[in-house]
């Protein structure tokens, strides 16, 4: 984890090296990276290394192995009340070597008064949250919450840990190890819950239908997004996208050309447009409709929020763009310095016409006639925190995040790169955010593809986008950032996407329209209307993180770009 603004601030090498280390599989005869030996003598000079102290005698000897504990003993312990749940689930991750986190969150429901809220987050899975009127008995609870879950999962899978010995144990020669090998406790959460392979299967049927009825557009779909709502009656795709390009046109100040159209940005937008879609449906006051919204009345804030029990997914075909495709078997050494050969690789990147560059590289066209933004990496890692709502929706509603990413990009091996650069990054955030917002940690796993064969070279470049309640699907050219003629949804003779700025903005109108929300109505212009208090608070603060941990500067949109108007 990152320390908020501690002695990492300025030194990029030293952050880079945090996380890479951290990321090692843990043995028991490995030290623990990045921790300094507790049997180095006190009188050790800065300019000697180990192997000089060994030779002159200087080294004292390291103190006998402690004998390993059975972790049914330690549970037999926690049962009887000699032993808290917190203690118990950190001796249980240093047996089986699962990543450990006890995070801050906000509290569930509408719970009166003041209570600090915390949850347990195992190998990337996240447990009930626990609440209390202080952060020590938050802490407790939430770690009794998961003990609940997990100790009879851990009896049922039958761990046994293995006896002590002097000689360590045979490793692998060809074989990788499995997940369930280094993450035990994940792999307990993925036989529980089959969501990894019922999330593709909802986007493979619902894609198979859309191009069933748009067969000459199968090629648009090679890389696919999709957001996925989850409720007691199963899976339901309720946004899409396709693409994998940014347009190669200049700035727009009209806010009708789409800049950015690849597909986990493609279907973002089309969640928005499913969003404000409900949004009406609530604001109506139609009975019937009210119960088909997605939304509730949240009275400790005075937004909306999802439903209980409606939780978001998304699933990605292929790896996004940026510090997520770091190589799977990039490893660093404690004691050398090549944490600085890697920082471009888990900097922040931009994005031009498609190619990915670091935020530190020289090669990046920063010219007026070339649009920038930011990767679609990055662009996750910032709706982790921020919601994925942006900022227009966050007038009317609390932040969304999503609760697991799938990927089924079949080169893909692992989803290293991913937690890396979405979660360890912004770890430690969530305490300097504003109420609401917090760095949600999701759980990303590997699941199948639903890639298409097709490979019609004339549509690479058109991107498909469609939300719940649309009739059609639109494709847009991503280098144009404009529908094309022969798409089945065309919103006028400009061409303008209906995932434009322009558009949005238009919806956020009606939306302020129905909820008789005059302050909102009387907004000039779409920069205007982006002046969400707290959802600003919150995105300064991740951007001056991400700048103090040494992962550069996010790029700041041209205001050329924000200041169009539109009326309704």
């Amino acid at each position: 984890m990152f320390p908020a603004g501690g002695s990492f601030r300025g030194s990029r090498g030293a952050c880079f090296a945090k996380i890479l280390t951290k990321n090692l599989p843990v043995t028991s005869e490995q030290p623990e990276p990045c921790k300094p030996p507790s049997t180095l003598s006190t009188s050790i000079s800065p300019s000697e290394d180990v192997f000089d102290q060994q030779m002159k005698g200087t080294l004292k000897p390291a103190p006998a192995a402690k004998a390993k504990i059975s972790p049914k003993l330690l549970i037999d312990r926690y049962t009887r009340g000699e032993m808290n749940a917190v203690s118990l689930l950190h001796q249980l991750a240093q047996i089986f070597q699962f990543h450990l986190e006890m995070k801050e969150t906000v509290t569930t429901d509408n719970i009166p008064g003041l209570y600090f809220a915390f949850c347990v987050v195992i190998d990337g899975v996240e447990y009930k949250t626990g609440m209390g009127i202080t952060k020590k008995g938050a802490r407790l609870k939430a770690a009794e919450l998961a003990l609940q879950d997990l100790l009879p999962n851990l009896e049922s899978l039958k761990f046994v840990l293995p006896e002590a010995s002097d000689v360590p144990p045979p490793l692998p020669v060809k074989e990788e190890p499995s997940i369930s090998d280094i993450y035990p406790c994940r792999a307990i959460h993925e036989r529980k819950n089959s969501v990894n392979l019922q999330i593709p299967s909802a986007v493979r049927d619902k894609l198979t239908k859309l191009m069933n009825s748009h067969l000459e557009f199968c090629a648009c779909a090679g890389t696919t997004a999709a957001f996925v709502i989850q409720t007691s009656n199963g899976f339901e795709v309720v946004a899409l996208g396709t693409g994998n390009f940014s347009t190669k046109q200049s700035a727009s100040s009209s806010g009708r050309i789409v800049h950015d159209s690849h597909a986990v940005v493609t279907a973002r937008r089309s969640l928005m447009r499913f969003l404000y879609r409900n949004l009406l449906m609530f604001f109506s006051k139609t009975a019937n409709l009210m119960e088909k919204s997605v939304f509730q009345q949240n009275s400790s804030s005075g937004l909306l929020s999802l439903k209980s029990g409606i939780t978001l997914h998304l699933y990605v075909n292929q790896l996004p763009k940026g510090a997520a495709q770091i190589p799977s078997k990039l490893r660093l050494n404690p004691l050398s310095i090549s944490a600085w050969q890697v920082n471009n690789e888990i900097s922040l990147h931009l994005s031009v016409e498609g190619k990915v560059f670091s935020v530190f590289s020289s090669a990046v066209d920063h010219s007026a006639s070339k649009v920038v933004s930011m990767s679609t990496t990055d662009k996750i890692t910032q709706w982790q925190v921020l919601g994925y709502q942006g900022a227009l929706l966050s007038h009317f509603i609390e932040p969304i995040y999503v609760q697991s990413i799938v990927i089924g990009d079949s080169c893909c091996s692992d989803v290293r790169g991913m937690e890396m650069s979405v979660s360890q990054r912004v770890e430690g955030i969530t305490s300097q955010l504003p109420m609401f917002y917090c760095m949600m940690r999701p759980h990303i796993s590997l699941g199948p593809s639903v890639a298409t064969d097709s490979t019609v070279s004339g549509q690479l470049t058109n991107g498909i986008n469609w939300s719940e309640g649309d009739t059609s699907l639109e494709v847009v050219d991503s280098l144009e950032g404009k529908t094309i003629e022969e798409s089945p949804f065309k919103s006028g003779s400009a061409l303008a996407s209906r995932l434009c700025k322009a558009a949005m903005l238009h919806r956020f109108k009606l939306v302020a329209k129905e909820a008789q929300r005059q302050d909102l109505l009387a907004t000039s212009s779409y920069r205007e209307a982006k002046m969400a208090k707290p959802y600003q608070e919150a995105k300064n603060m991740l951007r001056a993180y991400l700048l103090q941990q040494g992962f550069g500067s996010w790029l700041v949109k041209l205001s050329v770009c924000l200041m169009f108007i539109t009326t309704i």
